[in-house]
């Protein structure tokens, strides 16, 4: 999210040190990927995008063929992996695709890795499971949250890295965080310093610009009006039409018990278009999540934000066929108002960020981690793999960047631009909402 300008006219250093890294084995297995669920159907090529397009072959240097065949292979590892956890989870590592495009699995010994193998995976052995670095990971942000509040709010957040079996602690660089000493207990933790063309389609969509504001737009102090970006239409647990975004979009007017929602007239903020009303949001506080539910009146259906449609450069669009989950080494692209379609690959299946607030109270956001570049304005909106909706942006190292170009540039020496996401799965299962999709429609 950010705040309106003043005007009514609408207008860590990052430094890695390795503290311990496991070595792991790989055997190469057959390369063929095994069929286990029938994946959620989805576009074909010819329909997605131009932009998405040039985005996809941009960002990812893959062919639109390839970036839709990732997806859909991403999907059917998950289902993989899930099954393979619940059946021999002191056997399970983690899962992910690889650079090339091809699925992983680790395994915490040669005979769970011969049965990847012969199901047709490539496997790799490591030392730790993956409870135990969840495990690890919950040990290491009870003892973050137990800390004085100078000291635990030098650490932006805790995530797993599956790709090397270990957790990464990211610090701020500086004297306290350089000064930090982790858990000896802890094992295998790594610590992180931080620092065109007319729209085809004038209705609003996932990813474009939305305004919060405490009730009246007309009435509400410039300070206190928001922007950010759309996320998913769905349906509520009645079936009423609402969109899905960011939860700290909802902040302005959290303690009246919801921000009302308006789509900006961008000559006059005055007569905007009032579109809805937050009825559910959290920033950790009732959950681990970052998410809110937009309700949608008469006047943001009419508008057309009730279709499985999502927007990005030159007003393109993107029709949700499905939902996702996140795969390490999937392909994702993000949709959000300041920097349209960016893409990039999930880092991580889960991250913990914690939050502290001026009061001193702290919260924790759970998510995931991709590697498109998004900016200030971009949260809310829609981060998808293939054609399937896989979650809402909720935060980025890039956010006070001008541009995704500048971004690039001054992050790539340290690791390049880093996006927070939250499951779009998870906000359907907290929240009893549904993703619309095209099948659904």
């Amino acid at each position: 999210m950010r705040l309106l300008p003043a005007s009514r006219a609408a207008r860590s250093t990052a430094r890695r040190v390795a503290v311990a890294a496991a070595s792991a084995v790989l055997l190469v297995g057959p390369l063929t990927t095994a069929a286990h669920a029938s994946p959620a159907e989805q576009l074909p090529v010819p329909d997605l995008p131009a932009e998405l397009v040039d985005a996809i072959t941009r960002d990812l240097g893959i062919s639109p063929e390839e970036y839709l065949d990732r997806a859909a292979r991403a999907q059917a590892l998950g289902d993989y992996a899930r099954s393979f956890r619940a059946e021999s989870p002191d056997d399970y590592a983690g899962a992910w695709l690889g650079e090339d495009g091809q699925p992983v699995v680790a395994v915490t010994n040669r005979d769970a890795a011969e049965k990847a193998q012969k199901d047709g995976y490539r496997a790799t052995v490591a030392p730790l499971s993956a409870d135990g670095l969840e495990q690890a990971l919950a040990e290491l942000n009870r003892w973050v949250s137990a800390l004085p509040r100078e000291v635990s709010s030098q650490v932006n957040s805790t995530s797993i890295d599956v790709l090397n079996n270990q957790l990464v602690v990211d610090v701020l660089n500086s004297p306290v965080g350089r000064a930090l000493n982790l858990p000896s207990l802890i094992a295998n933790v790594q610590v992180q310093l931080s620092p065109g063309l007319p729209p085809n389609d004038p209705a609003p969509l996932g990813g474009d610009t939305y305004l919060t504001a405490d009730g009246d737009v007309r009435t509400t102090p410039l300070e206190r009006i928001g922007i950010c970006s759309f996320g998913f239409s769905g349906v509520d647990a009645n079936g009423d039409p609402v969109n899905l975004t960011a939860g700290h979009c909802d902040a302005v007017a959290r303690e009246q018990g919801g921000s009302t929602v308006y789509l900006p007239n961008r000559e006059d903020i005055d007569a905007s278009t009032k579109i809805g009303t937050f009825t559910q949001s959290t920033v950790g506080t009732d959950s681990t999540l970052d998410y809110g539910v937009i309700s949608l009146d008469e006047a943001g259906v009419a508008a057309g934000l009730n279709r499985p449609v999502v927007r990005g450069g030159n007003g393109s669009t993107l029709t949700i066929t499905g939902t996702a989950v996140p795969v390490v080494g999937a392909p994702v692209c993000k949709s959000g108002q300041s920097s349209s379609f960016t893409c990039g690959v999930v880092a991580a299946e889960r991250v913990e960020t914690q939050l502290v607030y001026n009061s001193g109270f702290s919260s924790t956001i759970r998510g995931f981690a991709t590697t498109a570049c998004t900016l200030s304005g971009d949260s809310g909106g829609s981060i998808v793999t293939g054609t399937l909706a896989l979650g809402v942006i909720s935060g980025s190292n890039s956010a006070g960047a001008p541009n995704c170009v500048e971004a690039n540039l001054v992050l790539a020496p340290n690791g390049g631009t880093s996006s927070l996401g939250i499951s779009i799965r998870d906000i359907e299962n907290a929240t009893g909402s549904t993703v619309r999709t095209i099948n659904a429609a």
